[in-house]
C-alpha cells in the first residue's frame, strides 16, 4: 500500500513539474506547441492538412477548400507572441491575433486581426489585416523600409505585442505595423494556411512554424519606433503620435482649426461638426464657394490624413497648398486637389484627362493608379493621405497604400498644369505655405480623424 502511495505521489510530483514546464518558464513565456502533437490546438473552417514533423507545426493547402485556421482552445487578451515561420514562395499565410468564431457571424468564419507572412516581392509580411472584417489595417506600403525584413525560403522571427489597444509587430527584429484599435480586445490566436481555390499547381504548399511561444504576464513593450501609427480611435492622439510630432486638427466635437474659405468664421450653414465628424450636407448639387480651411497654412514639407464618407454619387475634395489670394470667381478654393469622389456614380469621374479627376487622383492633372482592393464601398470610411516633401515630391495615398506620386515644379507638373484648367494661374500650386481645404460641391460628404505632422525639411 505505501508503494503505492509512493508511486501515486511521484506520477502527480511528475506531472505536476511537466506540466509546470510547459505552462511557463521563469521569465514568464509559455509555449503554445509541445513540438510533438497539436495538443491545445482545434481546426476552424477549411480542410488543409496541419501535422507535426519533427518538432515543426506543417500546414499543408489543399485545392477547393477556403482558409484554414489551426486555432488555440483558449483566448488571449494582451500578451507578447513570437514564433519562427517559413513558408514556400507560392503560398500567403497568416498568425491571427485576438480572433473570433460565432455562429452568428458569417456561420463561424473566423475573423479578426492577422499578421501578414507574405513571401511575395509584394512585401508586406508583419503588415495587420481584419480577416473577414475590414480588410487591411497596415499594409506594409505604410512602412516601405520594412519591406525588406521576410527573408523568402527561410525561417523568419516574427514578434507580436498586444497591449491595452496597440498591436505591434515585428519581423527579424525589424519593427513592420503598428495598429491602435480597439474592436476586439481578445480572442484566440491562429496558424493560417490560405486558401488556393483551384489552383493545382499550388496544391501542396506548405508553411511551418516553430517555437511558438507567449508570455501574458509582465509585459514589457519593445522601445518606441519611429514609424507610421494606424490610429483607428477616433478624433484622438496616441502617445506614439504625439511623440512624431502629429497634431490633431479635430477633437470630434469643435472646429477651433478651421474657418471659412474668405472668412474669419466658420460657416453658418451646411456644415457641421459637434458630432465626430465634419459634415457638409447636400444642396442642389452645384459648387457654393461655401469650403472651410485651416486658420494656419502648412509647407513647405508635411503629411497630413484623413478618414472621409461618401454617399451615393458624391464628390468633394481636400485641397492643400490653398492660396486665397487666388481669384476662385465665387467657386471652391484654389490649390491641389485629392480629389474625393463617387466614381461610379459621378459624371466628373469620365471627364478630364484619362482618368486625372477620378477618386485620390491629383484632379485635372494626375490620375491615382488604385489596386482593385483599395476603395471602400460608398457609406464606409476611407483614408486618405497627402504626404509632401521638401524637394517637391508629393504622394497620394488610399488605405494605406500609394495611388500617385509627382514633383512640383518638375517640368512635368507645368507640363501637366498649362493644359488643365489651371493654367490661367501663375505659379499655381508652387507655394511655399498654404492652406488646407475641405470642399464643398454641393454634396452629402463627412471627414474625421484630421491629422497634420509638419516634417524637417530633407532636400
Amino acid at each position: 500500500m505505501k508503494r503505492i502511495k509512493y508511486g501515486v505521489a511521484l506520477f502527480f510530483l511528475a506531472a505536476s513539474l511537466n506540466g509546470a514546464v510547459a505552462q511557463k518558464t521563469k521569465d514568464g513565456w509559455q509555449m503554445l506547441f509541445n513540438g510533438k502533437d497539436l495538443t491545445g490546438w482545434k481546426q476552424l473552417n477549411g480542410k488543409a492538412k496541419y501535422e507535426v514533423k519533427d518538432g515543426v507545426i506543417v500546414g499543408t493547402s489543399t485545392v477547393n477548400t477556403p482558409n484554414s485556421f489551426l486555432t488555440t482552445e483558449k483566448n488571449y487578451g494582451d500578451f507578447i507572441l513570437e514564433t519562427d515561420v517559413m513558408v514556400d514562395n507560392q503560398l500567403n499565410s497568416g498568425i491571427q491575433i485576438r480572433s473570433l468564431s460565432k455562429p452568428d457571424y458569417m456561420d463561424g468564419r473566423v475573423h479578426g486581426y492577422q499578421v501578414e507572412i507574405d513571401p511575395s516581392s509584394r512585401g508586406w509580411a508583419g503588415g495587420i489585416y481584419d480577416e473577414a472584417r475590414r480588410g487591411w489595417l497596415y499594409p506594409v506600403d505604410l512602412n516601405p523600409d520594412a519591406k525588406t525584413a521576410f527573408k523568402p525560403g527561410q525561417w523568419n522571427k516574427y514578434r507580436i505585442e498586444a497591449i491595452g489597444n496597440s498591436i505591434r509587430t515585428f519581423v527579424n527584429g525589424v519593427p513592420v505595423a503598428h495598429v491602435i484599435d480597439d474592436m476586439t480586445p481578445e480572442g484566440f490566436i491562429s496558424l493560417q494556411v490560405h486558401g488556393i481555390g483551384n489552383d493545382a499547381k499550388k496544391e501542396g504548399t506548405q508553411v511551418r512554424w516553430k517555437n511558438v511561444r507567449i508570455k501574458t504576464t509582465d509585459l514589457q513593450p519593445s522601445p518606441p519606433a519611429n514609424i507610421r501609427v494606424v490610429n483607428n480611435l477616433l478624433n484622438t492622439l496616441s502617445d506614439a503620435e504625439k511623440a512624431q510630432g502629429w497634431e490633431l486638427l479635430y477633437d470630434g466635437k469643435t472646429a477651433a482649426h478651421w474657418r471659412g474659405y474668405n472668412s474669419t468664421e466658420f460657416p453658418p450653414k451646411r456644415w457641421s461638426y459637434n458630432d465626430g465628424t465634419i459634415t457638409v450636407s447636400k444642396s442642389d448639387g452645384s459648387e457654393t464657394g461655401n469650403d472651410i480651411v485651416t486658420r494656419e497654412k502648412f509647407g513647405p514639407a508635411f503629411e497630413f490624413q484623413f478618414d472621409f464618407k461618401l454617399t451615393e454619387g458624391a464628390n468633394s475634395g481636400v485641397k492643400y497648398f490653398v492660396n486665397e489670394e487666388l481669384n476662385s470667381k465665387g467657386k471652391s478654393g484654389l490649390g491641389l486637389e485629392y480629389q474625393v469622389l463617387d466614381d461610379e456614380r459621378h459624371p466628373d469621374a469620365k471627364m478630364g484627362v484619362v482618368g486625372n479627376r477620378t477618386l485620390s487622383s491629383l484632379y485635372d492633372l494626375i490620375p491615382a493608379e488604385k489596386p482593385g482592393n483599395a476603395v471602400k464601398k460608398i457609406g464606409e470610411w476611407n483614408n486618405g493621405r497627402i504626404v509632401v516633401q521638401a524637394d517637391g515630391t508629393v504622394e497620394h495615398f488610399l488605405n494605406g497604400q500609394k495611388v500617385l506620386e509627382y514633383k512640383r515644379g518638375s517640368a512635368i507638373y507645368k507640363a501637366l498644369v498649362a493644359r488643365s484648367k489651371y493654367k490661367d494661374f501663375q505659379g499655381f500650386g508652387l507655394a511655399e505655405q498654404g492652406n488646407l481645404l475641405l470642399q464643398d460641391h454641393g454634396d452629402n460628404v463627412s471627414y474625421r480623424n484630421l491629422k497634420v505632422k509638419r516634417m524637417n525639411p530633407k532636400i
